[in-house]
């Protein structure tokens, strides 16, 4: 077994659910993990460790249908910095709406940076519902499927896995309008300010 270091990859990584996903994974992974977020001032410093890892394992959300600009740019240092001994990639993604598929877009933003750049592809996990699914009773569900993509990373037996809330979208609109309008409240923020373009003014 080698080892995994894990990237995340959210632009508010140090209390993103893209953490608490790298904590499962690391948890759960039967290889050494080493964790670190991505910030705007240590790109040279995570280019120069990858060289001591087997994997590398991209934890992040989906921004506006492809991948969030912390990821972009730091990708963009280690294009021009890349390790000598290459780590083979994959990917933990997750995304608030229900369905999964709707990270497909940000998976193959990603295996095009791999395939130009000579890195191997390893597994994908892509989360449905992400932003809340962690705090419901599916919770069992994720952590059954990260098990699993830790297993196919640490075992080199790489596959692409996928998860969301077993629910229709007509009750997921309902939940996620009460989540939101709840979320506003505790911010000073009304549900009709919140369906206006005002909102920051």
């Amino acid at each position: 077994m080698g080892s995994i270091i894990i990237l995340n990859g959210s632009p508010r990584a140090p209390k993103s659910n893209s953490k608490r996903y790298a904590g499962i994974f690391s948890d759960n992974c039967k290889c050494n993990t080493e964790y670190f977020n991505i910030s705007k001032t240590n790109h040279y410093e995570l280019c120069g460790k990858l060289g001591n890892f087997t994997d590398m394992l991209f934890v992040f959300p989906l921004y506006a249908d492809g991948i969030p600009v912390t990821l972009l740019n730091f990708l963009k240092t280690l294009e021009q910095n890349p390790p000598e001994n290459k780590p083979v990639v994959s990917i933990l993604i997750n995304c608030g709406f229900l369905e999964y598929k709707q990270n497909d877009v940000a998976v193959s933003m990603m295996k095009l940076f791999c395939k130009q750049n000579g890195y191997r592809f390893g597994s994908v996990l892509k989360i449905g519902s992400g932003e809340a699914i962690l705090d419901t009773p599916f919770k069992l569900l994720v952590v059954r499927k990260i098990k699993k993509f830790a297993d196919s990373i640490s075992l080199s037996r790489y596959c692409t896995l996928q998860t969301t809330m077993p629910i229709s979208p007509k009750m997921f609109v309902k939940a996620s309008t009460t989540y939101w309008t709840n979320y506003g409240k505790r911010n000073g923020i009304t549900k009709e300010q919140m369906e206006t373009m005002q909102i920051e003014k």
